[in-house]
């Protein structure tokens, strides 16, 4: 379901008798409703708000405010300056809005909501946005403000799977604040704007040094994870598959059309509406082929390097389309895992560096959760 809402600044003149003065300014729209996602014991709301500017000046957003559209408490969130634009980004470009420029009049931005939650706090019923910002004109900048994109929860709890893989150390790999990272893909294929791989992992395996690699890691061969099984992560059945992609001997990857950028993978139905894909296996892995039944922690394919990748990995997403780029991406939960350590930052990660194993005596065992960006897991042999 779709809200929006058209909004536009009333500049009132306190004068007696003063005429109204309307001004174009921001649509505000929340096109998939934000979801609870529960990740290392805390939960986050997640989602994205669209903005398109209505007016004939460039507008710039300077601060946002969550609210509880039922409450009059303070926000439950907010972001302004530079911290809001770094989550932004111009639809088509990529880039985040320049402070001096703005959103051009007609150009479409999306801001990108992470909100944390403690656990035992009621979640609101629905959210609404106010968004402060300046027009950009020839004489100045004017500020202005709208009250917008109120949305509902959505109320379906996250899929629950099993592991995708077995063995350890993996590393997960995914952020919200990536520039190029899966939240920040969209896809209109079919009439709609989607982000199908908006809770994304991409698992990568290490070793106790951190390395992925044994040697040079240009050449694809080398990398540890190449040709690891992968699972089916439940009961499910095949809806689609490609096995048939080849894929380059080095990191040297040619660029990829968008009918390819997923190389070899599976689909399977989990059932309820929800699917799971697995990206990138091996050329000749696929196991299984369209209508088959697959059991939980049955075999499917391999760990490979096909289609648009940086390197070998599982991509692993759950959405709601029967197709790796169909469907917007749907929280999932991993029933059984065990976290061995994290890195600080991915930039570790990417300059080889060891991750951090848990200090002793904490914890390892995770049940019904969703691995913390940049983890290391242990998942059941």
């Amino acid at each position: 379901m779709r809200y929006f809402l058209l909004c536009c600044l009333l500049s009132l003149s306190l004068g007696a008798g003063a005429a109204t003065t309307l001004r174009q300014s921001f649509d505000l729209q929340v096109s998939e409703p934000p979801t609870a996602v529960i990740s290392e014991g805390s939960r986050q709301l997640v989602y994205e708000l669209h903005v398109t500017n209505y007016a004939n000046v460039a507008l710039l957003p300077t601060r946002l405010d969550v609210l509880d559209a039922d409450s009059t408490k303070p926000p439950l969130a907010s972001w302004e300056g530079g911290t809001l634009l770094a989550r932004s980004a111009i639809v088509g470009s990529g880039k985040s809005p320049d402070a001096r420029q703005g959103i051009a009049p007609g150009m479409h931005a999306v801001i990108y909501i992470e909100i944390a939650m403690l656990a035992d706090t009621a979640l609101p019923r629905q959210l609404t946005h106010r968004l402060a910002y300046e027009a950009i004109t020839t004489s100045g900048r004017e500020r202005g403000q709208v009250l917008g994109g109120t949305t509902a929860l959505a109320q379906r709890a996250s899929a629950s799977v099993g592991p995708p893989l077995r063995g350890g150390p993996w590393v997960a790999i995914y952020g919200a604040s990536f520039a190029r990272g899966h939240r920040r893909v969209l896809f209109a294929l079919d009439g709609q704007v989607r982000i199908p791989a908006r809770f994304a992992i991409d698992w990568i395996r290490l070793n106790a040094k951190g390395e992925h690699a044994r040697g040079d890691e240009h050449v694809v061969a080398n990398w540890l994870g190449l040709g690891e099984e992968v699972l089916a992560v439940a009961d499910a059945s095949v809806v689609a598959t490609r096995g048939d992609y080849p894929q380059s001997r080095t990191l040297d990857n040619p660029a990829h059309s968008l009918s390819e950028a997923s190389g070899n993978f599976v689909s399977l139905d989990l059932g309820d509406g929800r699917y799971a894909h697995y990206e990138h296996l091996e050329p000749g892995s696929v196991r299984v082929h369209p209508g088959d039944h697959v059991r939980r922690g049955q075999v499917i394919g391999a760990l490979g390097f096909s289609g648009d990748s940086t390197g070998p990995h599982l991509h692993f997403h759950v959405s709601d389309g029967a197709s790796p780029l169909a469907g917007e991406g749907q929280p999932f939960v991993v029933d059984r895992y065990d976290v061995i350590g994290n890195y600080t930052s991915l930039e570790e990660f990417a300059a080889g560096k060891p991750w951090q194993p848990l200090p002793l005596g904490t914890a390892r065992l995770r049940n019904g959760t969703m691995p913390a960006p940049s983890a290391v897991a242990d998942f059941p042999q």
